[in-house]
């Protein structure tokens, strides 16, 4: 049993349907689409908000057998919610921001990417900054402390 090939999807908490999106990646590869939504919408429903978009990385095997590991959302998702924006701008300007952020969901928003597989090791300050500019590159201007 050795792995054929990796797939990176993007797929809603607690709702994974056997469609067209999912198909089309696991078809080729001969896994059971059904058998890949029953164990993640079983996986993520807990977890996760519904609908809260979430990477998946999956191993497939050559037996047609598989093995997914499931990521947090998506920087820029956890951001809009936390601004309270639907959607990003056209073009984005730091003299005409679309909304802001407070430094407290910032840290909470570098909290949850700390528990991602590959970022467990990066200290919360570094994944603050990081944070700090997708939000900047989105149009979100990081509100400034009170104290200072």
């Amino acid at each position: 049993m050795s792995i054929v090939r990796y797939v990176r999807l993007r797929v809603p908490a607690g709702n994974a349907r056997p469609g067209p999106a999912i198909g089309q990646a696991l078809g080729p590869l001969g896994i059971n689409m059904a058998e890949f939504c029953k164990q993640f919408n079983d996986r993520t429903q807990e977890t996760y908000e519904k609908e809260t978009p979430l990477s998946v990385q999956l191993a497939a095997m050559s037996d047609r057998t598989f093995t997914f590991s499931v990521k947090t959302p998506p920087t820029s998702y956890l951001l809009k919610k936390a601004s309270g924006i639907e959607k990003g701008p056209e073009k984005t300007s730091l003299e005409n921001p679309i909304g802001t952020v407070t430094p407290e969901a910032i840290y909470e928003i570098a909290k949850i990417k700390q528990q991602d597989d590959l970022m467990w090791h990066l200290p919360l300050e570094s994944l603050s900054r990081s944070i700090i500019g997708t939000a900047r590159s989105m149009g979100l201007k990081v509100k400034e402390s009170e104290e200072a």
